[in-house]
């Protein structure tokens, strides 16, 4: 059982890496989209901003309107979200598409950051809850502060889209390791 904790654990992290990743890996590229899209700074900047926006707006309701539904198919959901914004992200030439691929998956990411706390608590006893959270804790603090430069050199040694490839493998990875071993859970109460 506590094996199955612990992986349970470590893909929650994977997954909250990969969302904080998203979002904030863009600041390191920032000068890299800007000669990518032709457009200036302060404008690449709103990939930034603007995510940030959404997810303080959708924070409080998004996973509230989600609570009843099964924490697997939720977290499943958000993922794909994630996966399918980084692919459009990869292939886009406009950047009013690449603005609305990073601000559609920003509404879905409170759903699985909340998620995967309350599924890392509840995975383990009481006394346990505070250790699970803090290791999920740790993709949080990863994704902000490893994701920025990790994506900074992907685009510097090879090409801002293989920086946008490096966001959609870990939110795939996150994705199938929660298709095949997060088990399912449906919700028994709100």
């Amino acid at each position: 059982m506590a094996k199955r904790n612990n992986l349970l654990i470590f893909i929650l992290t994977i997954g909250v890496f990969g969302i904080l990743n998203t979002e904030m890996g863009v600041i390191g590229i920032l000068p890299s989209i800007a000669d990518h899209f032709q457009v200036g700074i302060a404008k690449a900047g709103w990939l930034v901003s603007f995510f940030a926006l959404v997810v303080a707006v959708s924070g409080p309701t998004m996973p509230l309107l989600f609570s009843g539904i099964n924490r697997k198919m939720v977290m499943l959901l958000v993922l794909g979200i994630f996966v399918l914004g980084n692919i459009v992200s990869i292939f886009t030439t406009n950047f009013t598409i690449l603005l609305m691929a990073r601000i559609i998956p920003a509404f879905f990411h409170p759903i699985y950051c909340s998620l995967a706390f309350t599924v890392a608590a509840a995975s383990v006893s009481k006394e346990e809850a505070p250790k699970a959270v803090s290791k999920v804790f740790i993709g949080v603090s990863a994704g902000m502060v490893v994701g920025v430069p990790i994506a900074s050199f992907i685009a510097s040694a090879t090409s801002l889209q293989m920086a946008m490839v490096f966001f959609a493998i870990v939110n795939m990875l996150a994705f199938v390791a929660t298709l095949l071993f997060v088990p399912s859970m449906p919700v028994k109460e709100r």
